[in-house]
């Protein structure tokens, strides 16, 4: 795991405790483009379960997850992907 998806990691496990997460660095698929000239985190795909997402909307789901990582957006985090559930049955997670 590189350092950015460490710190991703570390914060979304202390601030929701999720059920489950998934955390994809889609960096490479961006390479060489003008967002990502050359950076090797900059694009993440987040998927998370967490019972702090319950009764929340899509996008107050969003807002609470870039919240955390406030600091790491627009650099080094380029672009971020969120599907976010509250607890409700997922298939193919």
């Amino acid at each position: 795991m590189n350092p950015i998806e460490q710190i991703i990691d570390e914060r979304l496990r202390r601030y929701f405790a999720p059920e489950a997460l998934m955390i994809e660095n889609e960096s490479p698929k961006h390479h060489g483009h003008r967002s990502n000239p050359g950076g090797i985190e900059t694009h993440f795909k987040i998927t998370m379960i967490s019972k702090e997402f319950k009764d929340l909307s899509r996008i107050e789901r969003h807002r609470k997850v870039q919240a955390v990582l406030k600091d790491l957006m627009n650099n080094p985090i380029h672009a971020l992907s969120l599907s976010l559930f509250g607890g409700e049955q997922i298939s193919n997670f």
